[in-house]
């Protein structure tokens, strides 16, 4: 389907393209999805990645922004912003908006389970501090972010965790 994006753009896109590339009828597409949006929203959550290239050194001062700094990087490219469109654009409002949220749950906890030293916080206090604003702001805004946004949001992060606070 990317071959295919990248061939007729994503607005031209049609069930019928996708059927003949994949060698079959358009009926057999929806009956799986029932419009391209909906297509494109399952085959961009699919693409989410969920490996994280970082390796932890086992302190969270350096590998939480470090990790935050390659999340920002990879969502606010321009085939991130368009992922992140593709799986808002499926979206009917009957259920959670996409599995963002979901892709970097295992990043995080692996970068906790590495620290040497006791983690005080939850996974969901990392989401709602570095990854929310990040995908807020490519929401709802045109331009890209501020270079160091989540670097700084994980590095105040720590240091409010690590004094207790």
């Amino acid at each position: 389907m990317t071959a295919l994006i990248d061939e007729t753009g994503r607005e031209g896109l049609t069930v019928p393209q996708v059927a003949a590339r994949a060698g079959v009828t358009p009926s057999t597409i929806y009956r799986r999805w029932t419009d391209m949006a909906t297509l494109m929203r399952d085959v961009a959550q699919r693409n989410l990645r969920v490996d994280c290239p970082l390796k932890p050194c086992g302190r969270l001062s350096v590998d939480l922004p470090a990790w935050a700094e390659m999340y920002q990087e990879e969502m606010d490219s321009t085939p991130g912003r368009a992922m992140m469109r593709d799986v808002l654009r499926g979206w009917d409002g009957t259920q959670k908006a996409c599995s963002l949220f979901d892709a970097v749950r295992p990043t995080i906890v692996s970068i906790c389970d590495a620290a040497g030293e006791p983690v005080t916080f939850d996974v969901e206090a990392v989401i709602d501090a570095v990854v929310a604003p990040v995908l807020t702001r490519i929401l709802f805004t045109d331009g890209p972010l501020p270079a160091t946004l989540a670097r700084d949001a994980a590095v105040a992060f720590v240091a409010r965790h690590a004094s207790g606070g």
